[in-house]
């Protein structure tokens, strides 16, 4: 499989869990204040589903690539049987009488309005829980009621309404938190000391160009010694720190970092500032590639291309696309002697090796958790990735900032090229905390826009009418879908430029 489709795989999966998770926590609240779910679907589904099933008569009632069902709802009339309109104008509506349901046949979906239709959509780009009494992407005001229904969520008090909406985001949360937990209980928490930086660090081309050579090692940050590369970051970009204190050979160096550092950072587009730099050791040959026809063997490090010394494996990496389709020697150690070897590189230039992993050269930190114990340090985790965010969040107001958002693709690419489960589930985490975050933002058609007109009520005492929520949602929902295509835009356009 192409790593393409497995990071799509591990994308699609990911958002698919956060989404039903999230829309659970809608539902769950509602439920409680026994307000109906109409609807349930992972993904949309205009005109027809790709799946749905509903409890009817006590069975459940499954349908594969059906049409959506009729809406419960009728129109008013009077007692002439001429439909009944408001004051603008627009028919009103009601729902089915007892009577009315009662009469339809013993198969169709709209019987039991208690019980809620699960689907699955065809447009894989979320999902929704369609509340009855709800104006939100779902519904608009022309589909409730004329008359506010005690089933209903307008019908309910606003200690009630403020947890169904927020339930998504509480949630999602949690979620975050107990998987954070699960992963330290399962796997622990391993990492690299930048103290155990052996072979000196790897910065990308914008922090070399602000002042570091490749091979420094970081003492301090401010009066701070950053003990993994997460720290790097945050006190370098997030917090702003500018002083620097680096190890460069026997000398120490302490380097001056500008203002505009997060700036530059986000126009340079680097997906990763730090790395630990480690020997080109080769571990295993890939048959017939450029390694292998000039008789290289496992165990074989390379120390110099073409004379300049390589040193680290990222020296090698830099070199060689400098001899696409052309020849080069390499200097290899091998045991304890030198040798030269002569090879011939394809137009991807590349030796055709299988490396050592950094770990076999740099000694790693683990720490175990015990079941208890990973709980608060599941939580403890989880509060500092979304402190950071947060942190992080102020630069997206920024002109770089918005050149640098990204959609699908961006967080795709995330993910790792292989499948790793450690890594799946860490990027969900992180996700899930991005998808709290960002619904909590109070913007209409988001959670937070909902809580926003909630607390406007609990403080004047006035309720939006269900047009101006209407209203109000179609505008937030078009300016996030303006954001999508941005975002998605920004995508295409760094994937040929």
């Amino acid at each position: 499989m192409s790593t393409f489709w497995i990071r799509a795989l591990q994308l699609i999966l990911a958002l698919s869990f956060l989404v039903v998770i999230h829309e659970l926590g809608h539902f769950t609240f509602a439920r409680i204040f026994k307000v109906r779910v109409e609807k349930f679907y992972m993904f949309f589904n205009p005109q027809f589903s790709l799946f749905r099933m509903k409890k009817l008569g006590g069975r459940w009632r499954f349908r594969f690539f059906a049409p959506n069902v009729e809406s419960n709802m009728v129109e008013k009339k009077d007692a002439d049987g001429n439909p009944m309109l408001d004051r603008k104008g627009n028919p009103t509506y009601r729902p089915m009488t007892d009577e009315e349901l009662a009469a339809l046949p013993a198969d169709d979906w709209r019987r039991e309005p208690d019980n809620t239709e699960w689907g699955i959509g065809w447009i894989p780009l979320g999902g929704y829980c369609a509340i009855a009494g709800m104006v939100d992407e779902t519904k608009g005001a022309d589909g409730l009621p004329s008359e506010p229904q005690p089933w209903e969520y307008r019908s309910k008090p606003t200690w009630q309404r403020l947890p169904i909406i927020l339930g998504g985001v509480l949630v999602n949360f949690i979620a975050a938190l107990v998987i954070y937990s699960a992963i330290l209980f399962h796997w622990g928490q391993e990492y690299i000391p930048i103290e155990n930086a052996t072979y000196g660090m790897q910065y990308a081309d914008v922090l070399v160009s602000n002042g570091f050579r490749q091979g420094d090692r970081i003492l301090f940050i401010g009066e701070k010694v950053p003990e993994t590369q997460k720290d790097i970051v945050e006190w370098l970009i997030v917090d702003g720190k500018r002083d620097v204190t680096v190890l460069r050979g026997a000398d120490t160096v302490r380097l001056s970092m500008p203002q505009d550092l997060g700036q530059q950072v986000l126009e340079s587009g680097a997906q990763g500032l730090t790395d630990f730099r480690f020997p080109f050791v080769v571990n295993e040959l890939v048959p017939d590639g450029a390694a292998a026809k000039a008789l290289l063997q496992e165990g074989d490090r390379i120390v110099a291309v073409e004379g300049a010394a390589t040193p680290a494996y990222q020296d090698v990496t830099a070199l060689l696309p400098q001899y696409a389709c052309d020849s080069l020697t390499l200097t290899v150690a091998r045991a304890d002697n030198l040798l030269e070897v002569h090879t011939y590189l394809g137009d991807e230039a590349k030796l055709g090796v299988y490396v050592k992993s950094p770990t076999d050269f740099i000694e790693t930190r683990k720490v175990e958790y015990g079941f208890w114990e990973s709980i608060p340090a599941g939580i403890s985790y989880g509060w500092d990735v979304l402190v950071g965010y947060v942190k992080q969040f102020k630069l997206v107001f920024t002109k770089a900032g918005a050149k640098s958002l990204g959609g699908f693709g961006a967080i795709g690419s995330l993910f790792p090229p292989v499948w790793d489960w450690h890594a799946f589930w860490m990027m969900t985490a992180f996700l899930s905390i991005i998808l709290a975050f960002m619904n909590i933002i109070p913007i209409p058609g988001l959670d937070g826009g909902h809580v926003f007109f909630l607390l406007w009520e609990m403080l004047t005492g006035r309720k939006p009418g269900d047009r101006f929520l209407e209203i109000a949602n179609n505008i937030g929902f078009w300016i996030l879908m303006a954001l999508l295509v941005f975002a998605n835009l920004n995508d295409i356009l760094k994937l040929f430029m």
